[in-house]
Order: C-alpha cells, then sequence, then structure tokens
C-alpha cells in the first residue's frame, strides 16, 4: 500500500489510529512525491529527522518517479485539475499508486476521489 503524506504527518505526531492502519499493512511505500513533501514542508531540522528515523524504522520504500508517473500525472492534471482541484503533487502521488498497481491510503479522499483507475483506501484519523 501507498501511504499519501498526511498519514505519515499524523503518524509523525504520535495518532495512535494513524499507527494502528500504518502496522496493519504488510507493504509499506511512499510516493517519492511525499518524501519530497515531507522534507519540504518540516518547520526545522528537527521535523526532517523524525521523518528520516519514521521512514527508517518503519521499514518504508520511497517509490521513485518514471517516464510513465510523469505521463500519468499529466494526464490527471489535464483531466482533473480544473474540474476537481487537482494539484501536481496529488497527481503525482496518484500516478504512483496507479503504475505501481498499489491503492492510496488517504485521510483527503477529496482529492483523489475523481481518478477512475486509482483505488482508494480512505483513513479517518
Amino acid at each position: 500500500m501507498i501511504f499519501d503524506t498526511d498519514i505519515l504527518i499524523w503518524l509523525q505526531r504520535g495518532n495512535w489510529r494513524a499507527g494502528e492502519f500504518f502496522n496493519e499493512q504488510k507493504e509499506r511505500f511512499i510516493s517519492a512525491q511525499s518524501y519530497l513533501e515531507l522534507f519540504q514542508y518540516a518547520e526545522n531540522r528537527e521535523q526532517q529527522r523524525t521523518a528520516r528515523k519514521v521512514l527508517f524504522e518503519l521499514s518504508i520504500k520511497v517509490l521513485p518517479f518514471n517516464e510513465n508517473i510523469s505521463h500519468r500525472a499529466m494526464t490527471y492534471i489535464d483531466e482533473y485539475g480544473l474540474s476537481h482541484g487537482l494539484d501536481g503533487g496529488d497527481a503525482l502521488i496518484a500516478a504512483t499508486a496507479v503504475e505501481y498497481n498499489q491503492p492510496l491510503a488517504t485521510g483527503n479522499a477529496k482529492h483523489f476521489r475523481a481518478i477512475k483507475d486509482l483505488q482508494l483506501k480512505v483513513f479517518k484519523p
């Protein structure tokens, strides 16, 4: 399963539901986009260290971008950017999930519902 950035943030904050939800999954992946977001939005070095620690200790594998993901994300922006407000980061995360044939776990289902070929697993904190 691929986890959206929001679930990783809940984990970092110690949300027990996020911890239980996360521990139920055998395979744990994130998109390279989620990795970038974790470090881009960290407010200080301590938050970056915590993010690194969470990724390492929980054996989360970062799935890289490839040409198919890029193309698929651009298609999603064309199809859903204006009509549903899909942004580039979410398009890349969704494209990664579809490309790797993995469900996407997210607490922000409204960002992704329009994408028909995406398997969503909704998390409620």
